[in-house]
């Protein structure tokens, strides 16, 4: 029998750090977007339903991309600079799309930025919920933390949620 690698627990294999570390830039590439993303949107939108929950929504986003790193770190993954800056290029081009107007934000903005901000949070807690599963054999992973993430994304979720819905009746209902 092999003795097993340290950080994993005996009769368990290591996770695989080589197609991890791809999986994790390209989380990390999507928490770059969601993190400028929800600063923009926090910085844009003073409506009092929006602009608390927008600000608390973009410091936790920011808080989970940093616990992102601080994994990758404690697995040994590098941080590729390319897809990082790839992803922040893309943001700020995303915020050149068609809304409508020429020189001035759509009222449909909110919504759109709103759901994609959803997704990206989706996305982010599947990554939470991916690094679970390998917390079971790898004792590099901290469960409990990732457990504590995955809870914390499904509550940014609730909130996204609520606040689109009141988004789309102030806007598409008009109110």
């Amino acid at each position: 029998m092999a003795t097993p690698t340290a950080g994993t627990r005996p009769g368990t294999r290591q996770v695989r750090t080589g197609l991890l570390g791809i999986y994790l830039n390209d989380h990390l590439a999507g928490a770059t977007t969601g993190t400028r993303r929800a600063r923009f949107m926090a910085g844009s939108h003073h409506d009092p339903p929006y602009a608390r929950p927008l600000r608390d929504l973009a410091d936790e986003i920011a808080e989970d991309r940093e616990s992102l790193l601080r994994i990758m770190r404690s697995l040994g993954v590098p941080r590729r600079g390319y897809k990082v800056a790839a992803a922040a290029t893309a943001e700020r081009l995303g915020r050149l799309k068609s809304n409508g107007r020429l020189f001035r934000p759509s009222p449909l903005t909110l919504v759109i930025e709103l759901e994609f901000l959803r997704l990206g949070v989706t996305g982010k807690q599947l990554g939470w919920r991916t690094l679970r599963t390998l917390a079971e054999a790898d004792d590099r992973l901290d469960g409990q933390e990732l457990d504590r993430l995955e809870a914390r994304a499904q509550r940014q979720l609730s909130t996204l949620e609520e606040l689109r819905v009141t988004a789309v009746r102030d806007v598409l209902r008009g109110g």
